[in-house]
């Protein structure tokens, strides 16, 4: 299939992280994040007809992204508990599994060895493509929660439809205008979300990454900590009102 096609239709993996959110986390999913999703869905829609178009081979080409965006967002989805550990930690546990298990089946099928030039760039693509990317991408939800993170993280997929488009990539016409045009509605329904009302805080104690300036840590220390630091802690309860994401302090109900 055209890989501009391919691309707009990674776009499907925030649809999916936002709905297995949902479901999983119980994370708030208000109108105008419905509407994002809806307008999101209605462009992967058109994109896997265009892509229908082009014979069995295109459809084929576009589920196959499909059943690829979904399993990252429930990977996504699955790992949302370990955005407050150590990032740098959770990289290089899910990269030493990730090489484990490719490399045993790249030796089980018998795979010939790639030269030295094309592991360096491998090795720089997975370095930047996954491993810095998967940091931020913790950091991230540890702020605004896995479906928000996941909305936002569908600006990657333009980028990638510009690239394909500028290296000659010839896509339907007016079919792949109206799937960009709806996507990007729904990306920025989710980027000028705003939620904030009054609500509670039950008493709990937990370990992350925090500093003392985010109204949520007020905490006494022996010696006052400079910037970030990370310790076991407990949180009085309390009531208040701020704009706030789904994130680790913000799972109460609407």
């Amino acid at each position: 299939m055209p890989a501009t096609y391919g691309s707009l239709l990674l776009n499907g993996e925030a649809v999916f992280t936002v709905i297995l959110a949902a479901l999983i986390h119980r994370e708030h999913v208000g109108r105008r994040v419905g509407l994002a999703v809806a307008l999101m869905f209605a462009g992967g829609a058109v994109t896997i007809f265009s892509a229908s178009s082009a014979g069995s081979f295109g459809l084929l080409g576009a589920l196959a992204v499909v059943a690829a965006v979904f399993a990252w967002a429930l990977d996504n989805v699955l790992t949302r508990p370990f955005a407050e550990l150590d990032p740098a930690a959770v990289v290089r546990v899910k990269a030493l599994c990730g090489v484990v298990l490719t490399g045993t089946l790249a030796l089980s099928v018998g795979e010939a060895r790639p030269a030295w030039l094309r592991v360096a760039g491998l090795l720089a693509c997975g370095a930047t493509g996954y491993g810095v990317s998967l940091r931020l991408y913790l950091l991230a939800q540890r702020r605004i929660g896995a479906g928000r993170t996941g909305s936002v993280f569908a600006v990657a997929p333009f980028v990638g439809a510009l690239c394909a488009l500028a290296l000659g990539d010839k896509p339907g016409g007016i079919t792949t205008g109206a799937a960009a045009m709806l996507f990007i509605a729904g990306l920025i329904l989710h980027l000028t979300e705003h939620h904030g009302h009054a609500h509670r805080h039950e008493a709990f104690e937990h370990d992350h990454g925090h500093s003392h300036d985010d109204g949520h840590h007020d905490h006494p220390h022996d010696e006052a900590p400079t910037g970030a630091h990370a310790h076991p802690h407990r949180h009085e309860p309390r009531v208040h009102e701020h704009p706030h994401g789904p994130d680790a302090h913000h799972g109460h109900s609407h």
